[in-house]
């Protein structure tokens, strides 16, 4: 059973009590992610939440870390596009000591312009890492181009000609916008008492000032292109998009079973076709990236470059075939079982209860309770799955990435 508060700054809590366990969850989640972003400070908020870590007016760096592990704890952050996370995870018997540290960083942090130097030069080492990672880059600059000049499309990590230049002025601008009560939700789950936790709650996060939410703006268009990046590599990447349903929309249940059935696991008909069958690929995969605004449905595939047109080709047989013939009733009860099955066990998990509670309220007002989720799985028909790749998946609406030895162009593929 969950519980719900809200404190006077407009930040809002939720907890999960989970008795027979001995650790506590706890997540403090943030709209501040790249969709808030604009061409002139993007990568911000990804560099806000390096410098969290870098220390306040009570720890170093050092002590931040040193404090957390002496706990037998784990604690970490990440930036998406439409938000950030900051979590711990510890014994139930130390969850104040963590929810002192990350209160800590949330409410001090200093910010120093010295740390901030040291800082965004790994910054900019993560970048180039992700530079040199071809499946990456396939990604990622698909979704910038499909959305071009939306935020929705830009990188989490920013571009390092934009990076380069943040000083702490800039930074602490976004900070005090975006890091105030009404765009701030609190997550716990696990083994604790949920007075007292609030009580704490209070004491380490009621001083942060209200602000106002974050708006996410208006939907991003969706153009069809064909990106191509040269890097001499023995394979060649490629990703397909489409424009789907976002995640607010009741579509996204059925996108759930049709990835599942398509290319989301290794019996899916990708995986079968291409992968098993075809042999001519080691990884192809399919997947929905779906946020308040819009979303896409995107597919995944490495392989030989001679191949690449066959790739593709096959790929968009196996769409052709979904939608002229849908799919199977056995296909469906064994991608729904499954599907259930992924659900139930990600919630024996205090951080997976934590994570999915926190973000679930933070983007949708709302939490859906996991039997709701499970019928809402079990009532998607062949019908709504064939219905929606003839809605979604069409090819004449597919912007394609391609990162390797390229030398195809859009009426090729």
């Amino acid at each position: 059973m969950t519980h719900q508060y809200q404190l006077k700054n407009g930040i809002r809590i939720i907890m999960e009590e989970m008795p027979s366990y001995r650790s506590v969850s706890i997540g403090v989640w943030v709209r501040a992610g790249s969709m808030y972003e604009n061409a002139a400070n993007n990568g911000m908020a990804h560099v806000i939440e390096h410098m969290l870590f870098k220390g306040t007016a009570r720890r170093n760096a050092a002590d931040i870390a040193n404090e957390m592990t002496a706990i037998g704890g784990n604690m970490d952050a990440f930036t998406c596009k439409d938000c950030t996370c900051y979590y711990a995870k510890t014994l139930d018997i130390y969850a104040k000591d963590a929810l002192d540290i990350l209160g800590d960083m949330i409410c001090n942090s200093l910010f120093d312009e010295k740390e901030l130097k040291k800082e965004l030069g790994v910054v900019l080492e993560e970048i180039d890492m992700y530079e040199d990672s071809p499946e990456d880059l396939v990604h990622e600059h698909l979704q910038m181009e499909v959305w071009k000049d939306h935020p929705l499309g830009y990188l989490i990590s920013g571009q390092k000609e934009v990076v380069s230049g943040f000083d702490r002025e800039q930074l602490m601008a976004f900070f005090e916008k975006y890091y105030v009560g009404k765009n701030i939700v609190i997550s716990v789950a696990g083994h604790f008492e949920k007075e007292q936790m609030l009580e704490w709650i209070r004491e380490y996060f009621e001083e942060i000032p209200a602000g106002d939410a974050a708006d996410p703006g208006k939907a991003p268009e969706f153009s069809t292109v064909l990106w191509k990046k040269e890097k001499d590599i023995e394979q060649n990447h490629i990703c397909l998009a489409f424009d789907c349903c976002s995640s607010l929309s009741e579509e996204r249940y059925v996108m759930t079973v049709a990835n599942n059935i398509f290319g989301g696991n290794m019996n899916s008909r990708l995986f079968m076709k291409i992968r098993d069958e075809m042999g001519m690929t080691y990884a192809i995969y399919s997947y929905g990236s779906s946020f308040e605004q819009a979303g896409l449905f995107q597919i995944y595939a490495a392989m030989q470059p001679s191949q690449t047109k066959e790739v593709v080709d096959a790929i968009f047989s196996e769409i052709d075939n979904i939608i002229k013939n849908g799919v199977t009733q056995k296909e469906l009860d064994i991608a729904i079982q499954q599907i259930q099955a992924e659900l139930i066990l990600g919630n024996e998990s205090s951080y997976n209860r934590m994570s999915g509670l926190g973000k679930s309220l933070l983007i949708r007002e709302e939490v859906i309770p996991l039997e709701e989720e499970l019928k809402k799985i079990q009532q998607v028909t062949v019908e709504d799955v064939q219905a929606f790749f003839k809605k979604y998946i069409q090819k004449e609406r597919c912007g394609i990435s391609i990162v390797g030895n390229v030398t195809y162009d859009q009426e090729e593929l």
